[in-house]
């Protein structure tokens, strides 16, 4: 008789437990209830698949807010480096201020899951992101673009995250999509951006556009709203006026584009 277990069942024990592994981050209980709503539309297993985030790097998530993308990488990367780089506090914008307190009470409520999370500051305008240059595997920025360009600071971003990436190393940006006409204009006050635009201002810094993706699209959303992207769910800022119609269209359509820093020659 043998001990050993034949070699199909330890690779289906392998599979499983793999799967498990990577699963329970966006299955796991510690997530927001109302967030996990949201997966439908942000789709955070095949977008972080599509970056190729995997366990033990070293990432960068780009202006995290209340930190709903970091409820997931948190326990995903808890065995590598994880910064959130998140605004800039003390320079006289009450929300930047307000909103880094609450996202670190969200961190200090559960140390569990947060216990690896590095805080890291990210202020484009004052050339600023402070994580270690030429160290980082991947920068992630979630719908983060179109603020940028109202203080004419977006070369600036994609400068200052093409620094942080090693040689090889990853940008994945996802954006709410304009028309391919939308000017710039109509790009500052709607919130929507065009592909062309986003993918011109990362090539500038030197990327290379690798992989464009439709995990996020929604063509179900015409991107003309009264009060731009900011018409549709989660915000809701027409509050319950035609309130029906745009929980119909559900979240805007987005563009996910995975670029790469290129390798050292």
């Amino acid at each position: 008789m043998t001990n050993k277990l034949p070699l199909y069942l330890i690779i289906l024990l392998t599979t499983f437990a793999v799967t498990d592994v990577f699963a329970s981050p966006f299955d796991g209980g510690h997530r927001t209830p109302a967030y996990v709503e949201r997966d439908v539309w942000r789709h955070p297993q095949e977008t972080l698949s599509f970056f190729e985030v995997q366990p033990g790097m070293t990432v960068v998530e780009i202006w995290p807010g209340a930190g709903w993308y970091t409820e997931i990488l948190a326990p995903l990367l808890s065995d590598g480096i994880f910064y959130a780089a998140h605004f800039p506090r003390g320079i006289g914008v009450t929300f930047f201020d307000l909103s880094r307190q609450e996202f670190e009470a969200k961190l200090s409520s559960d140390p569990d899951t947060y216990k690896h999370v590095q805080m890291a500051t990210f202020d484009p305008s004052r050339h600023q992101l402070d994580v270690p240059e030429g160290n980082v595997d991947r920068v992630l920025t979630f719908r983060n673009v179109h603020n940028w360009l109202k203080t004419d600071s977006e070369a600036k971003a994609f400068e200052l995250f093409y620094r942080a990436l090693k040689p090889g190393g990853i940008l994945g940006v996802v954006e709410h999509r304009a028309k391919a006409d939308t000017c710039r204009a109509s790009m500052l006050t709607s919130g929507y951006m065009t592909e062309k635009y986003v993918i011109e201002v990362a090539q500038k810094a030197g990327f290379v556009l690798e992989a464009k993706s439709e995990i996020n699209a929604n063509p179900k959303d015409l991107t003309i709203h009264p009060a731009g992207v900011w018409t549709l769910p989660p915000t809701l800022r027409l509050g319950d006026k035609d309130r029906s119609t745009y929980l119909d269209i559900g979240e805007s359509d987005r563009m996910t584009l995975k670029f790469r820093k290129p390798a050292a020659p």
